[in-house]
């Protein structure tokens, strides 16, 4: 039976469904991994508690001049030869929202890196996923998952992310980032840098922070191509043959490092924080870095 309205051509849905079924069988090694580093690296995660108003205990501390004596606790402080504060766990419903760049330009992986940059963008999203629902925080992913707070919650956004017809190629809609929330987006933003920051840009107008974690091959910022090479862009076909590959390396640095140094920039002023993780260093690094960013750190790789 035909049916009326626009339909996708079989070439495209015959690829859509093909790259749907590789990254389906891609997700449960990634998700293995994933849990495995996020155990090397909780021990060290310190997570974002603090003392406030809440009904959990957190901590007793040395009483401090000037407090009222209707905080002291007299049965811990009878043991001791100080007075001690009770101090309660502060809480708020707080949420992080992830995305992860998934076009085809995230396939590439060149002869100097063990996996591909969305293999690698895959592993690091469900481990700060694994982390975050550990500290309980809550974890969501724009037009794909609503936040969470169970354990599972890592497994939960693997699945979806297999088991998702079309996962958004470009940051969706932003408004349902709310509340005491941050973002953060992973990828190799190749694309125009203009058509990422006015995706989020919103999120700056609103108070609210974005963390941005690019994914590079070796290979993208070495160049490491001489005589007869043919490139080929994967989200368009396009096809270019060099003659001598290397008279291309010095302009296409210049060009790679600037839009780069134009992110960084941008995400500075913007009050966001920005890094760049290579796909031949252990994934740890990066889910250590982002735990900094998240954790109001400063330092380590750019």
């Amino acid at each position: 039976m035909a049916s009326i309205g626009q339909t996708t051509p079989p070439t495209a849905r015959n690829s859509a469904l093909i790259e749907g079924k590789r990254r389906a069988a891609l997700l449960p090694d990634c998700l293995i991994e994933a849990r495995r580093i996020a155990n090397t690296v909780i021990a060290g995660w310190h997570g974002r508690r603090r003392r406030g108003p809440g009904e959990n205990f957190w901590q007793f501390r040395p009483y401090a001049a000037g407090e009222s004596l209707m905080k002291v606790d007299w049965r811990r402080s009878a043991r001791d030869d100080h007075a001690y504060v009770r101090d309660m766990e502060w809480e708020a419903a707080h949420t992080v929202w992830l995305f992860a760049d998934l076009t085809p330009s995230m396939n590439f992986r060149s002869e100097l890196a063990p996996v591909s940059k969305e293999h690698r963008a895959l592993v690091l999203l469900l481990a700060i996923a694994e982390t975050l629902l550990r500290s309980g925080e809550r974890v969501g992913y724009p037009g794909l998952m609503e936040p969470v707070a169970n354990r599972n919650g890592a497994e939960k956004l693997a699945h979806l992310l297999a088991a998702a017809p079309d996962i958004p190629s470009v940051l969706p809609d932003t408004q349902m980032v709310r509340g005491p929330s941050e973002m953060i987006i992973i990828g190799d933003f190749l694309d125009t840098p203009d058509a990422l920051f006015s995706r989020i840009a919103p999120l700056s107008e609103r108070g609210l922070k974005a963390h941005l974690a690019e994914i590079a091959d070796p290979a993208e910022e070495s160049f490491p191509y001489s005589g007869r090479t043919a490139f080929a862009d994967p989200e368009t076909g396009q096809e270019l043959t060099l003659g001598r590959a290397e008279s291309l390396k010095n302009a296409y640095l210049e060009q790679y490092l600037a839009r780069r140094d134009m992110i960084a920039d941008t995400a500075r002023r913007s009050g966001w924080t920005f890094f760049t993780h290579h796909t031949d260093r252990p994934a740890s690094e990066a889910l250590t870095a982002m735990h900094m960013r998240l954790s109001g750190i400063s330092g380590g790789p750019r």
